[in-house]
C-alpha cells in the first residue's frame, strides 16, 4: 500500500507540471526562432530566478556535493555559495552588454569581436562538455536517487549498470520531451515549479535528519552536530581539503565567473527576458537562494556521516540514503517528484540550450538556412540526438574513482576557463586580434590536458583549481601581449535600440552589496571563529557578524543617497 501511495502522488505531481507548463505555453509561437529558443523575450524575473535555480540545483548538486561532504568535508560548499559573487557580475556587467547587443548565445559576440572560427570552436566546446559530462552526471546521479528510493534494482534484480542505464532512459526521454516540444518557456515554467517543490523538500532533509540524530528532538540532534565533532563544520579548507580557502581567490572565480556569466545553458534563461530590469532581478534573486547552499548541499552529508559511519561504499549514495532513512513514507512520492523533476529539467535545460547552440552558431551559418520553421525543426532533431548521447553515457559513470562532483570540476575545467579569459578580454580590450583568442582556446585544451591525464597532476604540489587560475592570467596575459605584437584594427558595431526596456533595476546594487555581506557572515559562521570551533563560539563572533552588517547597510544607503541625486529632475 506504501509503494502505491508513493507511486501515485510521484505520477500525479510530475503530471501536475506538464499540464500547467502546457497552459502556460499555449500562446507562445514555436514557429520562429526567438520564440522556441528564447521564449519570445518575455520571462518574468521570478520565473527566471526558478529556472536558474533548477538548471544549476540539480542532482549534481544536491547528491555530489552532499557525497563530498559524506567523504571530505564541507569546505566544497565554495562552489556554490561563492557563485553569488559570480551572479552580482552576471548582473551588473554582463547582462546590460548581452540584452543592449540582442544576443541569443554567447558565441554570436565572439564572432562580432574576433571571428567565426572563433564562435564555432566556443560553440563546440560548450556542446561536447554538455553532451559528453553535465547531462550524464545528471541522470547518472539522479538515477542513483531514484533507486534508492523506489528499490527498483532490488526488486528487478538487475545489475547496477542495467539499472541506472533504464533510469536514465526514462528520465531522458522525459525530459527530452519537454526541450523538444515546448520549448525555452515550457523549459521555465516547469524548472519554477520544480524549484519550489525541491527547495522545500531539500530544507526538509537536514531537519528530519538532526530529528533522527536527536532521537526524535530536532534541537538535540543539532546540539550533537554542533558538539560532538565542531570542526566539520569548518567550511575554511585547508591545504589538504577537496577544497581549500585559498582557491576561492584563484580558478574557482574563474570557474564560477564562466558558468553564471557566459554558460549558455545559465544565460539563456536571462537573455529571453521581457526588460533588462526583470533579468537583473531574476539573476540577483537566483544568487540570494544560492545563499541557502550550506543547509541542503552540505549538512545532510555530514548527518549523513554521523548516521552511517564509513558503512556506504560510494559516497555518491549518502544523500540518497539519508533521504530513505529519514523521509516519511507519505512524503516519498512527492521528495521522489521533486528530485525527478530537478533531474528532467536540468536534462531539458541542457538540451535546449544544445540545440539553440547548434542552430544558431553552427546549423543556420554553414547551411545558409533562413527558413525558422526549418531551423526550429533542426533544433528538435538535435535536441533528440544530444538526449541519446547522454543516456548511452550515464551509466559509464558508476565507478568515477573520487566521486562525480570531482569529477565534473575537472572536466569543465577543460572550456571554463579559456572561454571566460576570452570574452573577458574580448569586452574590455579592442587590440586583441581574432588569432589571439583561437591560439588561447587550443593552447589551454593541450596545456590542461597535459596536466591532468600526463601525471603532471601527481608531480605538482598545486591544487588543479590553482592551476585553472595561473592558466587564466597566463592566457589572458598572452592575449594582451598578441594585441601588442598585432594590434587588431576591431571596431564595436552600431548597436541598434534592442526591443525590450533597459532600465536597470533600481535595487541591484544594494542587493549586491546585501548578497556579499551575507556570504561573508556564512563563511563567518562556518568556521573557527564561528560554530566550527571546538572550544565554543568565541566571544568576537557576534561583533565580527555586527561588523559586516553594519558596513553593508552604510554602504546601501549611500547607494540609495547616490541614485536619488542622479534621477532626472521632472519639470
Amino acid at each position: 500500500m506504501t509503494i502505491i501511495i508513493t507511486l501515485v502522488t510521484f505520477v500525479l505531481f510530475l503530471l501536475i507540471v506538464a499540464l500547467y507548463s502546457f497552459y502556460k505555453t499555449r500562446g507562445v509561437s514555436e514557429s520562429g526562432v526567438e520564440g522556441f529558443f528564447l521564449a519570445g523575450r518575455g520571462l518574468s524575473g521570478y520565473f527566471i530566478a526558478g529556472s536558474l535555480l533548477l538548471s544549476n540545483l540539480s542532482a549534481e548538486q544536491l547528491v555530489g556535493l552532499n557525497g563530498n561532504a559524506y567523504r571530505f568535508d564541507i569546505s566544497g560548499m565554495a562552489w556554490e555559495s561563492t557563485a553569488a559573487i559570480a551572479t552580482i557580475a552576471m548582473a551588473l556587467f554582463f547582462l546590460p552588454r548581452f540584452l543592449k547587443r540582442g544576443l541569443t548565445t554567447l558565441p554570436q559576440f565572439l564572432e562580432e569581436r574576433f571571428d567565426i572560427t572563433t564562435r564555432r570552436m566556443v560553440s563546440v566546446m560548450l556542446l561536447v562538455g554538455y553532451a559528453v559530462m553535465a547531462n550524464p552526471c545528471s541522470l547518472y546521479l539522479g538515477a542513483i536517487t531514484m533507486d534508492e528510493i523506489f528499490g527498483f534494482q532490488q526488486a528487478t534484480h538487475f545489475s547496477a549498470t542495467s539499472t541506472i542505464a533504464i533510469l536514465s532512459l526514462v528520465m531522458g526521454v522525459t525530459g527530452g520531451i519537454y526541450a523538444t516540444a515546448g520549448g525555452l518557456k515550457a523549459v521555465a515554467i516547469s524548472d519554477t515549479i520544480s524549484g519550489v517543490i525541491l527547495l522545500i523538500a531539500a530544507l526538509l532533509i537536514p531537519i528530519l535528519g538532526l530529528i533522527v540524530m536527536g532521537d526524535g528532538s530536532f534541537l538535540s540532534g543539532a546540539h550533537k552536530l554542533l558538539t560532538n565533532n565542531p570542526e566539520q563544520l569548518n567550511a575554511i579548507g585547508g591545504a589538504q581539503s577537496t577544497v581549500p580557502f585559498s582557491t576561492i581567490f584563484t580558478g574557482m572565480l574563474c570557474a564560477n565567473l564562466f558558468y553564471w556569466c557566459t554558460n549558455q545553458m545559465i544565460i539563456q534563461r536571462a537573455l529571453g527576458a521581457r526588460s533588462l530590469a526583470e533579468s537583473q532581478k531574476g539573476v540577483l534573486l537566483a544568487g540570494s537562494i544560492k545563499l541557502l547552499v550550506p543547509l541542503v548541499m552540505v549538512l545532510p552529508g555530514i548527518i549523513a556521516f554521523n548516521l552511517f559511519g564509513h558503512s556506504l561504499s560510494n559516497a555518491d549514495f549518502a544523500y540518497p540514503a539519508l533521504v530513505k532513512a529519514v523521509l516519511p513514507w507519505w512524503l516519498t512520492g512527492m521528495f521522489a517528484a521533486a528530485i525527478f523533476g530537478t533531474v528532467t529539467s536540468h536534462f531539458n535545460s541542457i538540451i535546449n540550450s544544445s540545440a539553440t547552440l547548434f542552430v544558431i552558431d553552427l546549423y543556420g551559418p554553414i547551411s545558409g538556412c533562413k527558413d525558422e520553421k526549418k531551423l526550429v525543426r533542426a533544433g528538435k532533431r538535435a535536441s533528440i540526438i544530444f538526449s541519446m548521447v547522454s543516456i548511452v553515457i550515464a551509466p559509464l559513470l558508476l565507478h568515477s574513482p573520487n566521486g562525480i562532483f570531482d569529477l565534473m570540476r575537472r572536466f569543465t575545467g577543460f572550456y571554463s576557463v579559456p572561454i571566460i579569459a576570452i570574452v573577458l578580454v574580448g569586452f574590455l580590450t579592442r587590440r586583441v586580434p581574432a588569432s589571439a583568442a583561437k591560439f588561447t582556446l587550443l593552447f589551454h585544451i593541450v596545456a590542461y590536458g597535459l596536466y591532468t591525464f600526463t601525471g603532471l597532476n601527481k608531480l605538482l604540489s598545486l591544487h588543479f583549481i590553482h592551476v585553472m587560475g595561473i592558466l587564466f592570467i597566463v592566457e589572458v596575459s598572452m592575449m594582451l601581449l598578441l594585441g601588442m605584437l598585432k594590434p587588431a584594427t576591431w571596431q564595436p558595431k552600431q548597436v541598434k535600440a534592442f526591443p525590450i526596456p533597459m532600465e536597470k533595476w533600481k535595487y541591484a546594487h544594494q542587493a549586491s552589496v546585501m548578497m556579499i555581506a551575507a556570504l561573508i557572515s556564512i563563511y563567518i559562521t562556518l568556521s573557527p571563529l564561528g560554530i566550527a570551533n571546538p572550544d565554543g563560539i568565541p566571544d568576537c563572533y557576534p561583533v565580527l557578524v555586527a561588523l559586516v552588517w553594519g558596513i553593508a547597510l552604510m554602504l546601501s544607503f549611500w547607494m540609495k543617497r547616490r541614485h536619488h541625486r542622479t534621477l532626472p529632475v521632472s519639470t
